[in-house]
């Protein structure tokens, strides 16, 4: 079926959309009921089927004779290790940890917290935890012990279980003494602390841990235990803007669903295959397309402790995919930046076959045309720049390249997936025409696989998602659609400034400073102006051997976005930078850099990575004359 007709089906006829496409799983009892509304008036899918979702994803292979196909790559350039899990062996470990869990007296709806680097281990404990019919909330190992201590206290796990270490490049942390603080501060106390000893750092137990390794040897295999389609799968905090995070809820019956569709009609692939997410499990991404995408669909999975660069050097990623014959390699924008600046030609790729590897997926952040370009010009693959969020769990717009594989367009994640009714709102909610921008919005209802609400707080569900627009739920991005259909997300919609009474989006403004030659990343803020309100400014990254000062630049910039935007843009400033804040994903922390402009009190997320590039940046702006005299509090 083309992608055009799938698409119109989906929307004319969702619950026979759905219902077709939950066939594809090997369910308990099929769901009678596929579209219904909640004791909240949600909508949730697939609500009175029985499954459980570790089986679809091991069980069920090994049952139709794939046990001996490899389940799990594991290579670690970090530590130099590297193994390989079969559907079978995984089978065997998952059954064997869900029995160690259920010793410990975890039973179905019970919470584990799950504070791991990307080993093995990681994706046993979260299968093994469905298993049970239990909840996981992954947190991103390395946090710091406040962050997860929050998180322990919102989602009062029964058990905690964790690592000895995480290995960086440079550096190896300790996890148990960031967890046991942690634990320390939470009024909540978990009833036990389980332990995976890495031979990098040995943590001493005491109390109520317990050695991942000697509960392993005595531990009975436990069978999956069936639980509803709408009992909760996992539980994954995102920043909120109260300070608190939001615990999105993801549930078992139409995660499953739409994580099984989207790895044929999105990502292509066919079971036996094997996918890449260059990512972590703590992440959305992780959860989705390293742990239970490639496995519902019977694909081989990647787990890789390392990064795109400096594990050793910037050939990593052509190392893998040469290596382990990948097929689809799905990675964030910047790491294709950080690739691009420390080998700008890619002369590391003519060391490789990436012969195997058919299509680059993207996602995470804006994919700049740049980024875009560089990466199809040098490899000479189709690169699809996708667009989705931590609360809907798979793309909301993607090239579907299982379908039908569209024309590409530079700045723009193609089109929406099926089953994603995708509008552009004005400020009163009207859908606006053809290439004016506004907030972007999808109707209700959402396709299966996104939240049905925030873990404990379903009012604050409504209120940051769906009061804004009603039958609409918010995004929170904002963009436009050409004549064509296809969507250009600009950014948040927080990032449009007020230039002299002219609405300008920042993103398009990156677009054009991201082009120069010299610039490896970039992010262009408002900053208060006395006459206009607002006028940009750029914070660049030069490129590794990058000679250029900063008076050339500037003015090389202005030409060029006079040229590409027009004087209405009103940029005249560009500011070189040594680095700036980002995620651990790698997200440039954008909103902290609008908030040091305006000299708001500073939010800090903790998912940053670096928290010393916050003072270092502070200080720039400051100096630069960057940062509004009065606050703006």
């Amino acid at each position: 079926m083309s992608y055009a007709a799938e698409y119109q089906r989906s929307i004319e006829f969702p619950e026979a959309f759905w219902k077709d496409k939950a066939r594809a799983l090997s369910w308990f009892t099929f769901p009678e009921t596929i579209l219904s509304k909640d004791d909240n008036g949600i909508d949730r899918w697939f609500a009175d089927g029985q499954m459980n979702t570790a089986y679809m994803a091991i069980d069920y292979h090994v049952e139709n004779g794939h046990g001996e196909q490899i389940a799990v790559i594991f290579d670690s350039p970090v530590s130099g290790q590297k193994s390989t899990l079969t559907y079978q062996q995984l089978l065997d470990e998952v059954a064997k940890f869900a029995g160690v869990l259920k010793s410990k007296g975890v039973e179905k709806g019970d919470r584990i917290v799950i504070y791991m680097p990307m080993i093995p281990q990681a994706v046993i404990a979260m299968l093994a935890t469905a298993r049970l019919g239990a909840i996981h909330s992954v947190v991103f190992g390395g946090f710091a012990p406040h962050e997860l201590a929050v998180r322990i206290e919102d989602a009062q796990p029964k058990a905690l279980v964790t690592a000895s270490c995480g290995i960086e490049v440079d550096k190896r942390i300790p996890y148990k003494p960031l967890v046991d603080e942690a634990i320390a501060l939470s009024a909540h106390k978990p009833d036990c602390c389980i332990v995976f000893q890495r031979p990098e750092v040995k943590a001493e137990l005491s109390g109520s841990d317990a050695d991942w390794a000697t509960e392993m040897q005595t531990a009975q295999p436990a069978q999956c235990t069936p639980v509803n389609g709408s009992d909760p799968l996992y539980i994954l905090y995102t920043s909120g803007t109260t300070g608190k995070p939001k615990g999105v809820v993801r549930d078992n019956g139409g995660h499953a669903v739409a994580l099984k569709y989207s790895m044929n009609a999105i990502y292509n692939m066919q079971p036996g295959e094997v996918f890449w997410a260059a990512s972590d499990v703590g992440w959305v991404v992780g959860h989705s397309y390293i742990v239970y995408g490639p496995l519902l669909h019977g694909c081989t999975t990647v787990v890789y402790e390392g990064k795109p660069v400096r594990t050793p050097d910037a050939g990593a990623f052509w190392r893998m995919t040469e290596e382990y014959g990948i097929k689809a390699l799905f990675a964030a924008p910047t790491a294709f930046r950080a690739i691009r600046k420390e080998d700008p030609e890619a002369n590391l790729l003519g060391q490789y076959d990436i012969s195997s590897l058919k299509t680059i997926f993207m996602a995470g952040e804006r994919l700049d045309p740049p980024t875009y370009l560089w990466t199809v010009d040098k490899t000479g693959k189709p690169v699809v720049d996708h667009w989705w969020q931590t609360e809907t769990g798979w793309a909301i717009c993607a090239n579907p390249t299982g379908l039908e594989t569209l024309e590409t367009k530079p700045g723009s994640s193609t089109v929406p997936v099926p089953g994603f009714n995708v509008k552009v709102l004005d400020h009163v909610g009207e859908p606006l025409p053809a290439g004016e921008q506004g907030a972007i919005a999808i109707k209700l209802p959402m396709p299966p696989g996104c939240l049905p609400t925030i873990w404990g707080d379903c009012e604050r569900f409504k209120q940051s998602y769906l009061e804004a627009y009603p039958n609409y739920y918010t995004s929170g991005d904002g963009g436009y659609k050409d004549d064509e259909g296809y969507i250009f997300i600009m950014g948040r919609t927080d990032d449009v400034i007020n230039v002299a009474g002219h609405r300008l989006s920042t993103g398009e403004m990156e677009e054009v400073v991201a082009a120069h030659p010299m610039i490896a990343e970039c992010s262009v803020i408002g900053v208060h102006d006395s006459l206009k309100g607002q006028v940009p400014v750029g914070l660049v990254l030069l490129k590794d051997g990058a000679t250029i000062d900063e008076e050339t630049l500037q003015k090389e910039l202005v030409e060029m976005m006079r040229k590409e935007i027009g004087p209405i843009a009103c940029f005249q400033r560009a500011v070189i930078v040594p680095r700036l804040p980002k995620t651990r994903s790698g997200k440039i922390l954008r909103k902290l850099l609008r908030q040091i402009a305006s000299n708001h009190l500073l939010s800090v997320p903790s998912t940053i990575d670096d928290p010393a590039s916050v003072a270092e940046i502070q200080a720039i702006m400051q100096k630069q004359g960057l940062v509004k005299e009065t606050s703006e509090e």
